[in-house]
Formats: C-alpha cells, structure tokens, sequence
C-alpha cells in the first residue's frame, strides 16, 4: 500500500494521532496546519485528503473550492461542526464525506479505505470504452446510451453529463461544478441548465423503460448530483 494521505488541522495532537495511525497502516502520510499551506501540499496529488474545516487563515470550504479545479482525489471533511448545513456545504463545495469529531479511528480508516477503492474502480472504468450499469450502458467511443440494448437519442451536453458522473460513481458533484467540467470555464451561462438537462436525461431513460431514471442519476438534495452505480 503506497498511497499518500494529506491530513489537514491546526491541532497538533489530532494530525499526530492520524499520521501515526496511517503510517502503521502503509500509507504516505503529508500535514497540513493552515489553509494557505494544505493548497500548497494539495498540488503534489494525494491520493485522499483529510480536512478540518476550522483553519487558520481561509477554511476548509475554502480551501475545497480553491483545490477541485486541479486536485480531483477524495475530500473527507473532519469537523467539529455537528450541522447539517455544515455537512451540506462540505459536499456542496467538492467535499465527498463528511465525519464529525470526536470521531471512530477504525471508521475513519474504513472509509479511506472505501474512498481509495472507489477511485481505484473509477480509474479502471476510465481505462474502459464500455461502462455497465445493469441494464444501462455508455459507449465513451461511439457517444451512445442504451437501456438494454435499446438506443436512447441524446444531445452532446446530455452525454458528457452522464460520462462525467458515471466516471465518478457516488462522488456529489454540485450544479456549478457540472457546468464547469461539461460548459467550460468561459461558458456563458447559468448553472441552472444543467438541472433541465438532468429533468430531459431522466425523461429520455424512462421513455425507453427504464423504471427508475433518477436512481442512476441521483439528486443530494442541497448539494448537487451524483451517479450510482445501482437503481
């Protein structure tokens, strides 16, 4: 095991009993104390992140935002803050979990382990021309959706959307977020048409007998979509 674990929090003990805990488990472990130094390590590409939200100089949710352009590795959030619109924002803003302190070692552990092998999945899906999903299928060559064999029309957007999410299955990503990877940066335009680009991809999966469209293409409500990888 060879992955590298970036651990970020200004409370020293708790980035001592993490690094130490991951170390004996065979990971690379890097830390962090403060947002301005986790953007900085964040550019070498860790594998996953652990970040506190409560930071010396930019927060947490800042330092999501700042890094997803470039850094696309799981973000676990690890906070004391109980909320649930503080859970909604972690996910909203590029985070993919979210643990509360004080928190279960033996949890946090199994979901890094859980996160990398979803990413080791996902690279191997990327390596793929074909994607599965039961009787849903994506060819990433010919641009084309089938529902059991069944050819469903869709438009460039409505593909790239669906090869974006299938490509990150159970990662959240908001509306803005989508819109960025598939309009593009200098797009100009508004977010919001993805939610009707959404609404016209579960239509098209039900006219041809799909019997639960949005169980693939999945609403966080409050943060965004998410592909799963089963209805």
């Amino acid at each position: 095991m060879s992955e590298k674990i970036l651990v970020v929090d200004d409370e020293e003990e708790i980035v001592a009993f993490i690094r130490d805990a991951l170390t004996d488990e065979g990971y690379q472990v890097w830390t962090a104390g403060n947002g301005e130094n986790a953007i900085a390590a964040a550019k070498k590409q860790p594998d996953l992140i652990i970040l506190d939200i409560m930071l010396p100089g930019c927060d947490g949710y800042a330092v999501c935002r700042a890094i997803r352009d470039e850094v696309s590795c799981p973000v676990i959030f690890l906070s004391a803050r109980q909320g649930e619109d503080d859970r909604v924002r972690g996910l909203a803003t590029g985070g993919d979990d979210y643990m509360v302190k004080p928190f279960s070692l033996r949890e946090l552990k199994a979901r890094i382990s859980a996160h990398l092998r979803r990413e080791r999945r996902s690279m191997d899906r990327r390596s793929r021309s074909v994607l599965r999903f039961d009787g849903l299928t994506l060819d990433l060559k010919g641009h084309t959706v089938c529902w059991q064999e069944k050819n469903i029309p869709v438009t460039n957007r409505e593909f790239a959307i669906m090869e974006f999410l299938a490509l990150h299955p159970e990662q959240v990503f908001s509306r803005e977020q989508i819109y960025e990877r598939v309009w593009g940066l200098e797009a100009a335009g508004d977010s919001s048409t993805v939610t009707e680009h959404v609404k016209k991809i579960r239509a098209k999966l039900a006219a041809a007998g799909c019997p639960a469209p949005d169980g693939y293409l999945a609403t966080v409500w409050g943060a965004g979509y998410k592909w799963r990888r089963q209805r």
